[in-house]
């Protein structure tokens, strides 16, 4: 069923899109170039190009819709036939961290670089 209307709407988009570039319009169309087109159905032919337009833009939108409802229904994926891979088992590997030995701060030793220092300032 799905094929069946996938064609219909392939035909009536290519039918729509030759049908509107033979139109007479207000640039003049592409029926210029083709001057046998527009004495194909005589003095009608303007009025059979806009019913047939009218009558495959309705069949095009139709196909739209039904496309449309088709695929909500089926609802399969792409990927429906593809088997999932085996899960891989990944260890956790366990760092531990050295302990990090704290030095105090030598205070006196700063203090008495600075004394001396500030001692010979006086």
């Amino acid at each position: 069923m799905m094929t069946f209307v996938i064609v219909i709407h392939v035909i009536a988009c290519i039918v729509l899109i030759i049908l509107v570039l033979i139109q007479r319009g207000r640039g003049a169309g592409l029926v210029e170039s083709f001057a046998g087109v527009e004495s194909m159905f005589g003095t009608k032919t303007s009025a059979f190009l806009t019913r047939t337009t009218t009558i495959m833009s309705i069949v095009f939108f139709m196909t739209c819709l039904s496309l449309a409802v088709l695929s909500v229904k089926q609802s399969k994926s792409l990927m429906r036939d593809v088997k999932a891979p085996a899960p891989v088992k990944v260890e956790a590997v366990k760092t531990v961290a050295a302990p990090v030995k704290a030095e105090a701060p030598k205070t006196e030793a700063v203090k008495e670089k600075v004394q001396p220092e500030a001692g010979k300032a006086e």
